[in-house]
């Protein structure tokens, strides 16, 4: 258990030098975290976790001897422990990785690219994230004390849109669920998604995860659950029983034209330190469609849709967050709720019926 005031132990499974020291960089650019070592396979962190027991593990995919995945799937079933995978940025590697997600994995990040300073930047802010989400994250029955957040600055939605007018809109069209999910999020949403009819209103998602990764998640839901799911692509329509998750790197916001809603997909800085970000969909939903929108906000680490879910009650939107007992953490719902936008807290598995109560009221 992190204790207050104590750094997150991390331990690196990676078999390239060169990544395990760039990890190591990026890591302990944060004086929240500190690395106590790096194995080059799994039988040397296994015997590193009998010595001592890190409070997280980055573990690579492809390693010899054994493959991350294996390694993952005996970690949960022996002695439980936060693991963030790490990966390269390929088609092939995403589809393994959901495997990864359904073993138990936390959180998915990038392999950091040496050299590139611009991209060392931005990858080293999400993994420092993902490391700090999955030191807090419900594992199996254990829960974790929280850790504090340093005081690194951040933009808000303002760096992509402007906040919306104050007026709510009228309800006069389909009704638009939008919804923001992070860390525990992906098994989150399948188990919402799987509840929903083929006949549901059509979903917007912001789940934190890289490019690329977010088209695999899509294709798994999709082939799970009764709506249609995709990958946003900018102009895609809004329509009932479609699901749109935006991709991984792009801000997804929402639009009406006339009595339709489609999303825009665009590059743009990081945003409550995400791309995409749920503040900049959620605002975007209360500049585009007001009462004509449901918010919800799932589990997931900092407060990225907090001040989007309030303007989005404030437009005459209906706000749903998903409860602190279900939650893999409890970050973004409790900051929704802190910041005065949330209207109703439930279970995960009733916010698929509050999603069709909310349209059946229409």
């Amino acid at each position: 258990m992190v204790l207050p005031g104590k750094k997150i132990r991390v331990l690196i499974i990676d078999d390239s030098a060169s990544v395990r020291q760039a990890l190591t960089h990026v890591l302990e650019q944060d004086p929240e975290i500190e690395v106590m070592g790096a194995a080059s396979d799994p039988f040397m962190a296994a015997k590193k976790i009998q010595e001592e027991m890190p409070d997280v593990i980055t573990l690579d995919v492809e390693m010899p001897r054994m493959d991350g995945i294996t390694f993952l799937r005996k970690l949960m079933s022996q002695r439980p422990i936060p693991v963030v995978m790490c990966s390269s940025l390929t088609e092939e590697g995403s589809e393994t990785l959901m495997q990864a997600l359904e073993a138990g994995a936390v959180d998915i990040i990038l392999k950091p690219k040496i050299g590139a300073a611009d991209h060392l930047a931005e990858s080293g802010t999400r993994i420092r994230e993902a490391v700090k989400g999955a030191a807090v994250a419900r594992i199996g029955s254990h829960r974790r004390a929280a850790v504090p957040t340093g005081p690194t600055a951040k933009l808000t939605a303002d760096a992509v849109l402007p906040p919306p007018s104050g007026r709510a809109m009228a309800k006069t069209t389909e009704m638009v669920a939008c919804v923001g999910a992070s860390t525990g999020g992906t098994e989150a949403l399948r188990v919402m998604l799987e509840q929903l009819p083929g006949n549901s209103p059509g979903l917007v998602i912001v789940q934190h995860m890289p490019e690329k990764f977010t088209a695999a998640f899509a294709k798994r839901l999709n082939s799970l659950c009764e709506v249609e799911v995709k990958e946003a692509v900018h102009g895609d329509p809004v329509l009932r029983g479609h699901v749109l998750i935006a991709p991984g790197d792009r801000h997804m916001m929402l639009e009406r034209q006339g009595a339709r809603y489609h999303v825009a997909v665009r590059e743009g800085p990081l945003v409550s330190r995400h791309r995409p970000s749920v503040d900049v969909l959620f605002r975007s939903a209360a500049r585009s469609a007001g009462g004509n929108a449901m918010g919800v906000i799932m589990t997931g680490m900092g407060d990225d849709g907090a001040r989007g879910m309030a303007e989005m009650h404030q437009a005459g939107a209906y706000t749903v967050a998903q409860d602190e007992a279900s939650s893999v953490v409890f970050g973004m719902p409790k900051e929704a709720i802190a910041h005065g936008g949330v209207e109703r807290v439930v279970p995960l598995d009733q916010i698929a019926r509050e999603i069709l109560a909310a349209d059946r009221r229409r």
